[in-house]
C-alpha cells in the first residue's frame, strides 16, 4: 500500500479552499512588513542606497532651524535626531504645529471610550496631543518658548488650501470654524487659508530661520502636502527657496519598512520619493534612544500606531534640499497614487 503526502487542501472543504492562498499572503505580508531579513530580501539595494547618500550639512553655532509639523508627532518622527545634533551644536530650535491633531477618529474613539466620538472627544484629543508636544519636544531639549501652535483643523488643510481659501472651513469632526484651543498663537482666527497663510508668515517672521524644515510634496498625507505648498509659497515670496529642507513622514505603502524597533537598520528611501536631492544624517545610539523617549511622549498615538512610529527610531534622518525630482514635472504624476 502506498501512501500520499497529506495536503493542507485536503484538511478544508471545498468550497473554503480559497483561504489557502489567502493564507499565504497574509503571512508573506506580515513578513515582509514586521521581518528584518524578509524586508532586505525585497528591497536588497535600500540600504547600499541610503549609505551613498552626502552627509547632510553640519549645523553651526547662532543657527536658527525651524520646523513646520502639520501634526504633533511629526516634527519628532522626521527630524528628532537632527533636533539634538542641530542644539549640541549651537544652533536655536523652533518648531510651528500647524494643526492640534483633533482629526484622527479611532484614537478620539479610543481615548474618549465611545464608539462614535462627539466633537468633545476630538477637542479633548487636541489638547492632549498639544501636550503630548509640549512633553516630546521638552524632551528633546526645545524650550517651550520656541513652541507655537496655530490650531488649523486636523484634515481641513488642503480645504483650506483650495475652496476654503476666503470662507471658513467647518471641522467634520471637532465641529469648529474657527482657532479656539487655549495656548494657540491666534485664537479666533477663522479656518481660512488666507489666515493660515498669514499666521504661517508670522512665525517665520518672527523666528526668521536660516533653515526651514517642511514635509515633502510627496508626501501621501494631504496636510503634509499642503504644508509643502504653503511653505513653497512663503518663501518664494521672501526669495528664500534655498533655506528649505524637505522630510517624508507618510513616504508610501507601509514605509518604513519593517514595522517595529530596528535600531540598528536605516532609514530607507521613501518609495513616494526616491529620487529627491537626499541627504543623511547619522544618529548615535544615544541620539536614537532619546528619539525613542520623545515618541513615547506621544501616547495617543503610540496606543494605536506604535509599530509604525517605532519605525523612525534608525540610525539616520533624511532631509532633501529640493522638493522635486530633476527632469520634466510629468515625472511626478505617480507622486499621487496613495492617499
Amino acid at each position: 500500500m502506498r501512501l500520499r503526502p497529506l495536503r493542507l487542501q485536503a484538511l478544508l472543504p471545498r468550497h473554503r479552499r480559497w483561504l489557502i492562498p489567502l493564507l499565504l499572503v497574509a503571512v508573506a505580508l506580515a513578513l515582509w512588513i514586521n521581518v528584518t531579513p524578509f524586508t532586505r530580501l525585497t528591497q536588497p539595494l535600500a540600504a547600499a542606497r541610503v549609505a551613498r547618500l552626502p552627509a547632510t550639512a553640519p549645523f553651526y553655532s547662532g543657527e536658527r532651524i525651524m520646523i513646520l509639523s502639520p501634526h504633533p508627532d511629526d516634527e519628532t518622527l522626521c527630524c528628532a535626531g537632527i533636533i539634538q545634533q542641530a542644539q549640541a551644536a549651537g544652533a536655536s530650535v523652533y518648531v510651528t504645529f500647524i494643526t492640534s491633531g483633533d482629526g484622527f477618529e479611532f484614537d478620539a474613539a479610543f481615548e474618549g471610550r465611545q464608539l462614535r466620538p462627539g466633537a468633545g472627544a476630538f477637542q479633548n484629543l487636541a489638547l492632549k496631543r498639544m501636550n503630548e508636544a509640549r512633553a516630546a519636544t521638552r524632551a528633546l531639549g526645545v524650550p517651550a518658548s520656541h513652541l507655537s501652535f496655530l490650531g488649523y483643523p486636523d484634515g481641513g488643510l488642503l480645504h483650506l488650501f483650495l475652496e476654503n481659501y476666503a470662507t471658513p472651513y467647518l471641522s467634520p469632526t471637532s465641529r469648529l470654524s474657527r482657532v479656539t484651543y487655549p495656548g494657540t498663537a491666534n485664537p479666533g482666527s477663522s479656518y481660512t487659508g488666507q489666515n493660515l497663510e498669514r499666521d504661517l508668515a508670522a512665525q517665520v517672521e518672527a523666528a526668521h530661520p536660516d533653515l526651514l524644515l517642511v514635509p515633502a510634496p510627496q508626501d501621501a498625507h494631504p496636510d503634509h502636502r499642503t504644508a509643502s505648498y504653503l511653505a513653497l509659497r512663503l518663501m518664494a515670496e521672501r526669495g528664500q527657496t534655498s533655506r528649505l529642507r524637505f522630510w517624508v513622514v507618510h513616504g508610501g505603502l507601509e514605509w518604513p519598512l519593517p514595522k517595529g524597533v530596528h535600531r540598528g537598520d536605516p532609514l530607507t528611501l521613501p518609495t513616494r520619493a526616491p529620487g529627491l536631492a537626499w541627504t543623511r544624517a547619522d544618529l548615535t545610539p544615544a541620539e536614537v534612544e532619546r528619539k525613542a523617549r520623545a515618541i513615547r511622549e506621544y501616547r495617543t498615538q503610540t496606543a494605536l500606531l506604535g509599530r509604525f512610529m517605532e519605525a523612525f527610531e534608525r540610525r539616520n534622518e533624511l532631509l532633501s534640499t529640493t522638493p522635486l525630482p530633476p527632469g520634466p514635472l510629468s515625472d511626478t504624476g505617480s507622486l499621487y497614487l496613495y492617499r
